[in-house]
């Protein structure tokens, strides 16, 4: 039986469409043997301080948090000299796509579905993500929780794609590698596909994906 199709296809961008780990890969020689455990504890502490400034009321704009996130696991990891860490910064900026991104925006735009990004992510910093990764012309616009001044999980940032669009929850899919993300869209209403691609164990099990896939060729 074919998979039910969708009006509208919307994407996480960090960790679902860009490696967030690529950064650091490219400058691998700047940071010597704790480049792996330096991009672990960059990306764990940028998501934490979404919770915690959401959570709090205080919020600064995702490009922020990350440069903070970076200050942080370079001090974990023995520092990192103030020319390097602007290089990972801006490696940040201009993330590689995943191999499976691009064919599976192209398929949906042979299929006449919209396809839209849903990110913490900056508005400028997008664009620039977006265009750099050759994703500009398969991609209907990108929309940002910097316009509602908080992140995800909070239901305010879901709630752009129906506003945007005039679509109910139910008439959206919804794809994130972050099971954090799949469990806040699954509260809103959204049909939710978590790529897994790293095959990591369930979680939020009251809040379940509608598909589990390990790639984005499978959409």
């Amino acid at each position: 039986m074919a998979e039910k199709t969708f009006p509208l296809y919307v994407f996480d961008a960090y960790g679902t469409l860009f490696d967030v780990h690529s950064a650091v890969a490219r400058h691998r020689g700047l940071v010597g043997e704790q480049a792996e455990r330096l991009s672990e504890i960059w990306r764990v502490k940028q998501l934490e301080y979404t919770w915690t400034r959401s959570l709090m009321g205080a919020y600064r704009d995702f490009d922020a948090l990350t440069a903070e996130a970076l200050d942080f696991a370079a001090a974990r990891c023995g520092g990192l000299s103030a020319e390097a860490c602007e290089k990972l910064l801006d490696a940040y900026r201009t993330l590689d796509a995943f191999p499976d991104a691009a064919p599976a925006l192209r398929r949906l735009r042979e299929r006449g579905a919209k396809a839209v990004i849903l990110s913490n992510g900056a508005p400028a910093t997008l664009a620039r993500a977006v265009a750099a990764a050759g994703l500009r012309d398969l991609l209907d616009e990108s929309l940002s929780a910097d316009s509602v001044i908080r992140f995800k999980t909070a239901a305010e940032v879901y709630a752009l794609v129906g506003a945007r669009y005039g679509t109910t929850p139910e008439q959206v899919s919804f794809q994130s590698s972050n099971r954090w993300d799949i469990a806040g869209a699954a509260q809103f209403g959204f049909n939710t596909v978590w790529i897994n691609r790293a095959g990591a164990p369930d979680e939020y099990r009251d809040l379940p994906p509608a598909r589990v896939i390990s790639s984005l060729a499978s959409l």
